[in-house]
């Protein structure tokens, strides 16, 4: 008898999960970053191109010097991160990859990036432009890329030696990206 109450409990359960409709920013895609364990971008990146879903590992090049060589190497330009495209609804086919720790959100509710940076910044690190990572800023001139393929993005003006950059804050995952642009392409944010 107990186990026939049992399936009873079991069988509405399962009709009310049926029932229950998820509501509609699930089905939505967005952008969002994933959070991985060291190191392991790359492998992530690979197993999210296996399983079909929509991933950006955007990469730098830089040159290590050992004792005995010089390697050239590819590194994460956000590293600990892979940004991926996709529903809520379908998550767990980011967070089933074990390299994966999480989607970066707020109350334990992923948070999507914005699609138009995330467009902008893909099609501009499509293009062979000198980019490296930086430190997270949070102090210094905001301003706003006006041309070039970078147009529409913000961040804070830095000066080098050959030219002028501007350091481009993802404040989601705070991590920033250093990238070099022509002074008539940059303005006053909010101007």
């Amino acid at each position: 008898m107990a186990s026939s109450t049992a399936r009873i409990t079991i069988r509405g359960t399962t009709e009310y999960a049926k029932a229950a409709a998820l509501p509609a920013v699930w089905a939505e895609e967005h952008w969002y970053a994933a959070y991985t364990r060291a190191q392991h971008e790359k492998t992530v990146a690979a197993e999210l191109g296996m399983r079909e879903v929509e991933h950006f590992l955007p990469l730098y090049g830089s040159v290590r010097r050992w004792k005995d060589r010089r390697v050239q190497l590819e590194s994460p330009l956000f590293p600990g991160y892979v940004f991926v495209r996709l529903a809520l609804r379908d998550r767990l086919r980011v967070l089933q990859i074990q390299s994966v720790v999480r989607l970066v959100g707020f109350n334990g509710q992923p948070t999507a990036l914005p699609d138009t940076e995330m467009e902008i910044m893909r099609a501009g690190l499509s293009q062979s432009l000198s980019v490296e990572p930086h430190p997270f800023l949070t102090v210094g001139r905001h301003v706003r890329i006006t041309g070039g393929p970078f147009a529409g993005l913000q961040g804070v003006l830095r000066r080098k030696k050959s030219g002028t950059r501007v350091i481009v804050s993802l404040g989601l995952i705070q991590r920033s990206v250093a990238v070099d642009v022509d002074i008539a392409d940059v303005r006053p944010a909010g101007g």
